[in-house]
């Protein structure tokens, strides 16, 4: 049966005012529920106060699906949600409406977003594209339209793959082969590059380290990608790997450094360092323990991993962040630099969300539900654009709307700089 597409559009005239301008914090967290229950949720937190944790049912109406398992802001009035086992990229409002879904991308797993266009990575064979359906020996990418929510097209690349990264008109996609433990395939070791205009493969980064699964973040050129190994002979590592080598047609090797530690849940810091809380685990003696770093990728870089990894993290998070049963998620508000991490506890009852200022003290802690897995902010102020302007040579970070650091702002753009919204018109 051919998979289906369906819109639903709602007037802008319906939509509520923007909130006040005195909020400071607005995250929506993605809650994934329990596989196959149908109980994903949206728990929805403002100013010291959980809003709501079941968000998106409230507004809606009706149940969001199973197993969200993540989110971007594509521009200034529309996010994107991969609803994994519903086989649904969910489209909302920053208050929540539900504006549009499609179910031509199934299995879907990871999003990025150009504020045009939506890729998404999938672990299915099968894809709708303007109404016909394309065949995959492995996985793919898609790509959605966000003014029509229709897939325009997709490529294949490796067995499951995951995480995905923008940067230069590439997209970074990084692959795992996590279900070689049951299907006829070798587990994944490599990073394919796509020109997004032509969505056609021009790259493949061989890492030789398998299963490159779980949240991956992007400062600059570099991208910081987990792999958990296979929980048996090959133990868990981290590949820093500097996009702007890949794409000068650097050779493979010099592309990247291995990490002997882990960054299963990791995000990027306001100063361009990677903050991640790793987990080993082997199967052989039941055993886990977890890495708590701070990762500084250009020295990691410069020094082949001999350097620019440290323990040291701001205030007492790096000891906070030690006391939770299970770390689900990490990350860092791009708008205030208040840092948030979650807590799966038993992974199967209410979750927690941990809250510390930008120094790392701590401010508080609040019950969520189950696997809260994905963390997105919104625009504190929820006024629109500010201004257009050009971009400064030096001075204050500037961010894209997903929290990324940028360092080759295009005109035309949504960026954040000191925590506002410009359109960057070129110097």
């Amino acid at each position: 049966m051919r998979i289906k597409t369906f819109i639903y559009i709602l007037s802008l005239s319906l939509l509520p005012t923007v909130l006040p301008a005195t909020a400071q914090e607005k995250i929506i967290v993605l809650d994934e529920g329990s596989w196959q229950s149908d109980n994903g949720r949206i728990s929805y937190f403002e100013d010291g106060r959980i809003v709501s944790n079941e968000w998106f049912r409230q507004v809606n109406g009706h149940k969001l699906g199973d197993t969200p398992n993540d989110i971007v802001q594509v521009n200034a009035e529309l996010l994107a949600i991969a609803v994994n086992w519903s086989n649904i990229i969910q489209f909302i409002r920053p208050d929540g409406t539900a504006v549009a879904a499609t179910e031509d991308v199934p299995n879907n797993r990871k999003l990025a977003t150009d504020g045009r266009y939506v890729y998404v990575s999938s672990y299915a064979h099968e894809c709708v594209i303007g109404g016909e359906t394309r065949t995959f020996t492995r996985g793919y990418v898609a790509k959605i339209d966000a003014s029509t929510f229709t897939v325009t097209d997709a490529v294949e690349v490796g067995y499951e793959p995951e995480g995905l990264a923008l940067y230069d008109g590439s997209l970074f996609v990084v692959n795992t082969g996590g279900y070689a433990f049951q299907e006829g395939h070798d587990y994944e070791t490599s990073i394919d590059v796509i020109d997004t205009a032509t969505m056609q493969k021009v790259r493949s980064v061989e890492t030789g380290q398998i299963n490159l699964f779980g949240k991956i973040s992007a400062s600059g050129r570099y991208l910081c990608v987990n792999s958990p190994g296979d929980h048996y002979e090959i133990p868990a590592a981290t590949i820093i790997l500097d996009m702007e080598k890949v794409l000068s047609g650097t050779p493979d090797a010099d592309c990247f450094v291995k990490l002997d530690r882990a960054a299963t849940y990791n995000c990027t810091g306001r100063d361009g360092r990677f903050l991640a809380v790793g987990s080993h685990f082997s199967y052989i003696t039941g055993e886990q323990s977890f890495d708590y770093i701070t990762i500084d990728p250009a020295q990691a870089m410069a020094t082949g991993g001999r350097e620019g990894v440290s323990e040291e993290m701001p205030g007492t998070l790096r000891q906070d962040l030690m006391k939770l049963t299970n770390p689900y998620c990490i990350y860092v508000n791009p708008y205030t630099g208040y840092i948030y991490a979650t807590d799966a506890g038993a992974y199967v009852s209410a979750g927690t969300m941990y809250q510390w200022t930008p120094q790392g003290e701590p401010t508080g802690n609040w019950r969520i539900y189950i696997n809260p897995g994905t963390i997105l902010a919104l625009d504190p102020n929820a006024s629109g654009i500010e201004n257009i302007e050009a971009a400064p040579e030096t001075g204050s970070t500037i961010y894209n709307l997903l929290g990324i650091p940028v360092t080759d702002p295009q005109p035309g753009n949504l960026y954040i700089r000191a925590g506002h919204k410009f359109i960057y018109r070129g110097n």
